[in-house]
């Protein structure tokens, strides 16, 4: 099955506020882990920030899954993507 995804405003504001070296290894993953999501995604324990999550090195994409698209809810570092 094909994913596509999108962003929120606030997944949004989270990448303008990234590293420059960061935002291109999350460019390099992402695509990948769109192949197969649930494969690649670990869901989380409390359904307040979102449903799974990603990992990229010690950075977290927190998504919902609408059927065969994925809602980019936050990202950002993972002692602070849980706040």
């Amino acid at each position: 099955m094909k994913f596509k995804y999108t962003y929120t405003q606030r997944s949004l504001k989270d990448i303008a506020k990234l590293d420059r070296v960061v935002k291109k290894q999350i460019a390099k993953k992402l695509p990948e882990f769109l192949l197969d999501p649930i494969k690649h995604s670990k869901p989380l324990k409390e359904h307040r920030f979102g449903k799974r999550r990603f990992r990229i090195g010690s950075y977290r994409i927190v998504f919902d899954m609408e059927g065969s698209e994925i809602v980019i809810l936050r990202i950002g570092h993972r002692r602070e993507i849980y706040k």
